[in-house]
């Protein structure tokens, strides 16, 4: 797999992005939630069970997601996938700051701010739409539909997750997952350059 993407985008940009959708679900929450306001937020299992839930569903979603990708490495969508996301620095311990702010963010914002009031399925819907830009949707064809579909199941997953368990289990499955992503987009695309 040949990789020629060039890293454009830095880790202050993402911690931007970030930063600005903390303050979309904080709007989302203060202008539109009902007294209490953020009670959503707070819902679910105490914070050391969440946290606790958080890590081992995100160990097994980790080793999950590279299995899958030892399984579809060679597919156009996988590779598809590896050459978005090589578009960011993944220098140094940015894979892990840009997992966090990202499963921080988009949870905050999608699971915290909007779940409740457009339900799990509106909400995966605008997630998917979100990520648009990230994936490089730009035809609607098979490799978009899958790589969107995709996305679509494990927003709905979090939104249980959350619903269910609490916010910050989702936020933590949401980062092990991305960390574990981005590492391997970073290993995949030194392994092609250095080829």
């Amino acid at each position: 797999m040949q990789i020629t993407a060039p890293q454009t985008i830095g880790l202050g940009r993402q911690l931007i992005t970030c930063a600005l959708m903390c303050v979309i679900a904080i709007g989302v929450i203060l202008v539109f939630h009902a007294a209490p306001r953020g009670s959503a937020l707070f819902s679910g299992f105490a914070v050391i069970n969440q946290a606790f839930l958080g890590l081992a569903f995100g160990a097994l979603a980790a080793i999950g997601s590279l299995v899958a990708y030892k399984l579809s490495a060679q597919r156009a969508t996988t590779r598809h996938t590896i050459k978005s996301y090589s578009r960011l620095n993944l220098t140094g311990w940015n894979p892990i700051w840009l997992g966090l702010a990202a499963g921080f963010g988009e949870e905050l914002l999608f699971r915290g701010a909007l779940q409740p009031l457009l339900g799990i399925w509106a909400t995966s819907g605008l997630f998917v739409l979100a990520h648009v830009r990230a994936y490089r949707f730009s035809a609607l064809d098979k490799m978009v539909a899958v790589q969107a579909l995709g996305l679509f199941a494990a927003s709905v997953v979090l939104g249980f997750i959350a619903n269910y368990a609490g916010l910050l289990t989702a936020i933590l499955v949401h980062a092990s997952i991305d960390v574990v992503a981005l590492f391997t987009v970073r290993s995949v695309t030194r392994a092609c350059v250095s080829a």
